[in-house]
């Protein structure tokens, strides 16, 4: 395993992350291909193993069944000080007024909840998982400055929004002497890169950290074809929505890494992930893991090294793409 500093913090993480969406309870929430906590646990246990001591998570999956069984496998499998486990708030969790978004009195309640599934004093990363439209920014980072101040969370980051939102939130937060967001949880694979035209430079000049979420599309650069399916392949309307199956570009995408994995004799998995290791300032992309090889494959791809032309071969064929994920 490699390890990187998150941003420009000192804390080290595992050039791979493990995303715990896919952890949880099935009856709770609109993915039905999630994992119950029995064949979770297995799956974290093995990260843990390879040296992966990043976890993402978010309060919103499965309603914190997912933080529940990410809190009880790190108790059972690892030291706490050993781990950086990062959450999320903005989702609805109730179905009442302050049931969701970036109000003081929402993060504040939505932390401690937080903690208490997880069984820990502390998260290492807390982060907006969407901009709230309807609360002000100074309100919001301020109250995340109050969580960090509390020793609830070490740092805290942002997830998909635009450039231009991400910039006015560490203005505001610089103005007011306040923490800033060390990091960014966006939306970036060789099948969408609009990350590429703004945030990521915003992101080097700033050195705040990237962890791409969706490193994969879904699933969409490792299979052979679309006559492959999977359980999450056919009932994930989320996943549908961000990627267009017929789109002939993408497709040309994926048949280079096709190419690329016969030359370089490894999975296309390693191609896909290797591409993202190599972008500044991508710190660990989110692999979303339901089989133990699935951690295999995605560690794998730290030992390919791929010259410039390759990357220049797996770009080429981009063409832009409609903007998904900021919602």
């Amino acid at each position: 395993m490699e390890y990187a500093r998150l941003g420009s913090t000192g804390m080290k993480v595992s050039r791979i992350c493990l995303g715990c969406m896919g952890f949880g309870d099935a009856t709770r929430w609109i993915h039905k291909w999630v994992l119950d906590e029995e064949n979770s646990r297995p799956i974290i246990k093995k990260a843990l193993e390879l040296g992966i001591n990043f976890f993402d998570t978010a309060n919103v999956y499965s309603i914190g069944a997912s933080e529940e069984i990410l809190g009880r496998a790190i108790k059972d499998f690892a030291k706490r000080d050993e781990v950086v486990i990062a959450t999320k708030v903005h989702g609805k969790m109730a179905d009442v007024p302050n049931g969701s978004g970036l109000s003081r009195k929402a993060i504040l309640h939505e932390v401690d909840q937080s903690l208490k599934r997880l069984g820990t004093d502390y998260v290492d990363l807390y982060q907006i998982h969407r901009w709230d439209y309807e609360t002000p920014i100074e309100e919001t980072m301020e109250a995340l400055n109050d969580v960090v101040r509390a020793g609830k969370a070490r740092y805290i980051g942002a997830s998909a929004m635009w450039a231009w939102q991400f910039q006015k939130a560490l203005y505001v937060a610089e103005k007011n002497g306040w923490t800033r967001f060390v990091s960014v949880q966006n939306h970036l694979n060789l099948i969408y890169r609009e990350e590429e035209r703004e945030m990521l430079p915003l992101c080097r000049e700033e050195k705040i950290g990237i962890i791409p979420y969706s490193p994969l599309a879904s699933g969409r650069l490792t299979r052979a074809g679309s006559s492959e399916t999977t359980l999450r392949s056919e009932t994930d309307e989320i996943a549908r929505r961000k990627y267009d199956a017929t789109a002939e570009t993408d497709q040309q995408v994926v048949q280079r890494v096709a190419e690329l994995s016969e030359k370089y004799g490894v999975p296309r998995v390693h191609i896909a992930l290797a591409w993202l290791l190599h972008k500044q300032p991508v710190t660990a992309p989110i692999i979303g893991a339901t089989k133990i090889s699935h951690l295999e494959d995605a560690i794998g791809a730290l030992s390919v090294r791929l010259a410039q032309d390759d990357m220049a071969y797996l770009e080429a064929p981009y063409v832009p793409h409609p903007i998904v994920g900021h919602q």
